[in-house]
């Protein structure tokens, strides 16, 4: 498994991104603490230069294995399970475009907040379930797998725990599908963390790490080793990307949670 963390443009309003700022400074911030990718939230993927950000990326030797969706949900409004049919269009079109975005870095593209924070019902279930469905029909052709992330329930009620993302999953029937697993929101939800993964299996398609508090690995109580066993378990062999508070600054935050987690990952 490798390291990433979690970047974005300077004006994202998100608090658990740790690097924020020009991409250039992100790279070289994530890459002088070692990280081995950069874990990309872009808003609208047609405002950004994807050449220069991959020139950027091999610049710093950084992969980007992720690409983050949240901010057209948190700055656009964009929702799958929107009662209205414009703003449900507008967000299947805008993942397309972070889709198209991410073919070309062989990156994921995360799935979070854009399902909706809607209360889950037969109807709104049913917008979720196809629009997910007509995204995944977009990511099956460029080759892209999309990670559907379950959040913790005081910030959403619809998709909470590994067990509710299986099941909808199941309802959207695409191979290219999987789990993202984020062990902030884990520690709330799943009576057992490492049993939850190990319900995930191959399922499995990327996973977020933070602390209890959302800060960096070992700023609080999760236990890290036992996690990253349950993963090697289950055959997972891909990044552990950070996406944590920028706490007690961004810099410190990003070293420290690569010590931590290298100490673990070479045990």
């Amino acid at each position: 498994m490798k390291l990433s963390i979690a970047v974005s443009e300077p004006d994202a309003k998100f608090s658990a991104l740790a690097l924020k700022g020009e991409f250039e400074d992100t790279f070289r911030a994530a890459s002088g603490a070692g990280f081995d990718g950069a874990e990309l939230h872009v808003r609208n993927p047609a405002t950004v230069d994807a050449g220069r950000v991959s020139k950027l990326l091999a610049d710093f030797g950084l992969v980007a294995p992720a690409i983050g969706t949240g901010r057209a949900f948190g700055e656009d409004g964009l929702c799958f399970s929107s009662p209205d049919e414009k703003t449900r269009r507008e967000a299947v079109e805008r993942i397309k475009s972070h889709i198209d975005f991410a073919a070309g870095f062989g990156a994921i593209v995360i799935i979070g907040l854009i399902v909706g924070k809607n209360p889950v019902t037969p109807e709104s279930e049913r917008w979720a379930t196809e629009c997910l469905a007509e995204c995944a029909g977009r990511a099956e052709r460029r080759g892209v797998k999309l990670a559907v992330e379950p959040i913790n329930r005081y910030e959403t009620s619809f998709i909470i725990t590994v067990e509710d993302c299986l099941r909808f999953l199941d309802k959207v029937g695409s191979p290219a599908c999987g789990v993202l697993l984020d062990t902030f929101h884990m520690n709330i939800e799943e009576a057992s963390i490492e049993n939850s993964i190990r319900l995930a299996g191959s399922r499995a398609a990327h996973v977020h790490i933070a602390d209890s508090n959302r800060r960096h690995p070992g700023a609080g109580h999760i236990d890290f080793r036992s996690i990253v066993e349950a993963l090697y378990g289950i055959g997972y062999d891909g990044f552990l990307s950070a996406e944590i508070f920028p706490l007690p600054d961004p810099e410190t935050a990003a070293v420290n949670t690569v010590e931590h987690m290298k100490k673990i990952l070479a045990w």
